[in-house]
């Protein structure tokens, strides 16, 4: 027998929406061993009947008497599961047929591999692409494979992650001061301290919601959970490495935090959470900066499509054919 893999899929009240997509994503992998857990976290719904609805000896369902929080049912899950290997699979996420099995024939199906990673799609609320992000970081060092998160050379997302399942429940599960980043806290300490396998293609789809507020409290709770994680990473490497990561890092994450808050709606808001957000990080970059940068940014794009949109239709679809 092959290593059995779990495959997780915490859900709430998505009955009407994602969930039979992600399900149906996971009932349909080619790998032989599966274990598919689905815990509902007190749903109100019809998940109860979606799920017990279908036939198949693979699938597991919990339904907690009342909804104890996503991250404690996210480590229920890593406390139940039975497999080699665990997935956490978004309610909302998609797995391509042959995810776990890209995964396990990457490691030749070894037991002790901390972390196991493909590429991953990313889609929207109606699951059209918006693009796709391979994993490039195959075969380089810890360091390295933090820098890429921080330089998009792959992204990091439960939908396209294996984790050792021993290991997970050895490092606390999933946890961070907010937890917000614990997903990205699990993955890079059990890469660091039990090794990874990558796998350069896209295996699985996460999906995006672009109409998320976010205010000035929220935004607190990243930063927070932000600088743990980059503690965290630091803490994993040797200190002339770190040094490296931190210059990298903490800029990043700027640009990340003040995104978030560019989309406050009161002027004088948005500039009081620039400047907190420029002393949590050591002014690592401007505000003024990232604000300037945007407006250019956008006038750029817009040129673009001014001068894409004056061209012939058959040029234009020459140019997209070329990209």
């Amino acid at each position: 027998m092959r290593p059995l893999v779990t495959i997780a899929i915490p859900t709430f009240n998505r009955a009407e929406a994602t969930l039979r997509d992600a399900l149906g994503s996971a009932l349909a992998q080619t790998y032989p061993n599966l274990e598919i857990l689905v815990a509902d976290n007190g749903s109100t719904d019809g998940t109860a009947a979606l799920v017990t609805s279908v036939r198949d000896p693979r699938l597991r369902y919990h339904r907690h008497p009342q909804n104890i929080g996503p991250n404690d049912n996210f480590n229920f899950c890593v406390a139940t599961a039975r497999g080699v290997y665990f997935l956490l699979l978004h309610d909302d996420d998609l797995l391509d047929p042959d995810m776990v099995a890209a995964c396990l024939d990457a490691v030749g199906d070894a037991e002790d591999v901390g972390l196991i990673r493909t590429g991953t799609r990313l889609i929207d609320a109606e699951g059209r692409v918006l693009g796709e992000h391979p994993n490039e970081v195959g075969g380089v060092s810890t360091r390295d494979f933090f820098l890429g998160w921080f330089t998009g050379r792959t992204a990091l997302y439960l939908a396209s992650t294996l984790f050792n399942t021993r290991r997970l429940r050895e490092i606390g599960g999933f946890r961070s001061p907010r937890n917000l980043y614990q997903d990205v806290v699990a993955e890079v300490t059990l890469a660091a301290k039990f090794g990874r396998a990558d796998v350069r293609e896209v295996k699985a789809a996460f999906r995006m919601h672009t109409n998320m507020l976010y205010s000035r409290e929220k935004i607190g709770w990243w930063c927070d959970d932000s600088a743990y994680l980059l503690e965290t990473m630091c803490g994993l490497l040797a200190p002339e490495d770190a040094s490296i990561l931190r210059a990298v890092a903490q800029p990043a994450f700027c640009r990340r935090m003040y995104h978030h808050a560019s989309r406050l709606p009161s002027r004088m808001e948005r500039m009081r959470t620039y400047r907190e957000i420029a002393r949590r990080f050591d002014g690592a970059y401007s505000p003024v900066r990232f604000v300037v940068d945007r407006a250019v940014g956008r006038r750029v794009a817009m040129a673009k499509r001014a001068v894409r949109s004056a061209l012939p239709p058959w040029l234009r679809r020459q140019l997209a054919l070329a990209t």
